[in-house]
């Protein structure tokens, strides 16, 4: 017979078979002793009745073997081991103590570690409902068993972690200094750009000042100023002009600007489309005239709201030119310079940095006086605008002595005082001049323009030594040639 066959009959007799078929009660028990779970061992047997072991809180989880099973058989079948912690454990037994009197034994040795006698523990209870001989009967055994007798504990006591959450945090004074210290060294690297105030940001609940593209918006107009400069020397290729004669049309056009009552604005596009357009196109001089009509119609209708009709421009030029021929100029004018009319205005870079003056009116009506200088004067054609702009509130503040040029000023300007001063010269040798543009020193005598053009004369004949020394390059070079 093959004993591997699993469907044969099974002839192989086992011990513990044979052990039934004898009747050894005694020894089948024995077998199954040891086969019995871990979950029915770590039962426990208290007054006859079987009781599971708890996981958490019971005192058998500390100490382990025979010692842990005495003290499990001491206690009473009614005790409830889930509340049992480790504070109540002392050597000679397990109290049963309720909440309140687990928190004074926790103080009570709190008071032991620092030494001060035990009579000092007796602080009301927490509103428990404990009546005062539960109170007395917790402090008499507090005093029979020493607390120093009492087993070490691994774990913090919850009046201990209170006291801990109640103490107030320590301020983290190295935090602080940390985020300090690194603020002097830049002072002290950096004082010029320290000292440059933000004055965009009290603007910025005003859409109208559009205080958050403002630096973006005049870094665009610097770079645009140097598209639309002229050629500061087309004159040369102007056989019928001179720069004396284009003086006197801008004389001419600065009191036809203020007849109609035109924005500031109007008379720097107009100028600069006047030069703009010669340094193209060679021009006769009969038509000088109506080049600058031209221009100040286009000029008008490009900034203002409501322009002049063209022929109230026809009839301040005397009916030299008739409204065909002002039309018909204005298409030739606007294709030579490619309809291209994006002219960075010096009254925008004048505004900016009147800003920073805190809008001094005084400085600020100075400053449209000096700038329009550079509109008579031909050798300010080689500066930008806002170059010129830069000199003109410079000069302005001297005259009324409104301070140094300060930090802030040249920020917003974008200019220092050394790279004003050759501006800044030119404007003072115009004003110790004589007077060569009547209707231009007319306009600024009044008092609607605070006397600009004598105030300023007046201090330039009183300090221009201090500021010219003779050595500018072509001081009025149409002066010499036809006056």
């Amino acid at each position: 017979m093959n004993e591997n066959d699993e469907n044969g009959p099974s002839t192989r007799v086992t011990r513990a078979k044979a052990a039934l078929t004898k009747g050894d009660a005694p020894a089948a028990t024995a077998a199954k002793k040891p086969l019995q779970s871990k979950k029915a061992a770590t039962t426990t047997t208290v007054n006859g009745t079987q009781r599971r072991r708890a996981a958490l809180g019971d005192v058998s989880n500390v100490t382990k073997g025979e010692a842990g099973e005495v003290k499990e058989a001491k206690k009473p079948a009614a005790t409830k081991v889930g509340l049992t912690s480790k504070a109540t454990i002392q050597p000679g037994g397990v109290q049963k103590l309720s909440r309140s009197n687990t928190s004074r034994t926790t103080l009570g040795a709190k008071d032991a570690n620092t030494k001060k006698p035990q009579t000092e523990v007796k602080r009301p209870g927490s509103g428990s409902g404990i009546g005062s001989t539960q109170k007395k009967r917790t402090q008499k055994s507090i005093q029979e068993k020493p607390l120093a007798d009492e087993p070490p504990r691994k774990k913090l006591d919850v009046a201990e972690k209170l006291a801990e959450k109640a103490a107030p945090a320590p301020k983290p004074a190295p935090v602080k200094d940390e985020v300090s210290v690194p603020a002097e060294p830049e002072i002290i690297k950096k004082p010029i750009e320290d000292e440059v105030e933000d004055l965009d940001t009290e603007d910025l609940d005003d859409p109208l000042m559009a205080a958050e593209y403002v630096v973006e918006i005049f870094d665009y107009l610097k770079d645009l100023e140097m598209e639309t400069m002229p050629n500061p020397q087309y004159i040369d290729h102007q056989p019928d002009l001179e720069w004396k004669m284009r003086g006197i049309l801008v004389d001419w056009l600065i009191e036809v600007h203020t007849r109609f009552r035109l924005l500031p604005e109007t008379l720097f596009l107009a100028v600069n489309i006047i030069d703009r357009f010669l340094s193209a196109e060679v021009v006769a001089l009969d038509r000088l005239q109506l080049v600058g009509v031209t221009a100040m119609f286009i000029a008008s209708k490009y900034e203002e709201v409501l322009s002049p009709h063209v022929a109230n421009f026809s009839h301040v030029a005397d009916e030299t030119f008739t409204d065909k021929e002002i039309l018909d100029a204005e298409r030739h004018v606007l294709a030579t310079l490619e309809y291209n009319m994006s002219f960075p205005n010096p009254m925008n870079f004048l505004r900016r940095i009147s800003k920073a003056d805190n809008y001094d009116i005084q400085a600020r009506t100075l400053g449209k006086y000096l700038m329009e200088i550079s509109l008579l004067d031909h050798r300010f054609m080689s500066f930008p605008q806002s170059h010129v702009s830069a000199a003109a509130m410079y000069l302005a503040r001297l005259i009324l002595g409104r301070g140094p040029w300060d930090a802030t000023l040249a920020h917003y300007a974008g200019y220092t005082e050394d790279e004003i001063e050759p501006v800044f010269r030119l404007m003072v040798d115009y004003l110790h001049g004589p007077v060569l543009h009547e209707a231009f020193f007319k306009k600024y005598a009044s008092k609607k323009f605070l006397k600009a053009s004598i105030l300023t004369r007046q201090w330039a004949k009183k300090y221009h030594h201090l500021y010219i020394d003779g050595s500018l390059s072509e001081p009025y070079s149409y002066i010499k040639d036809g006056q």
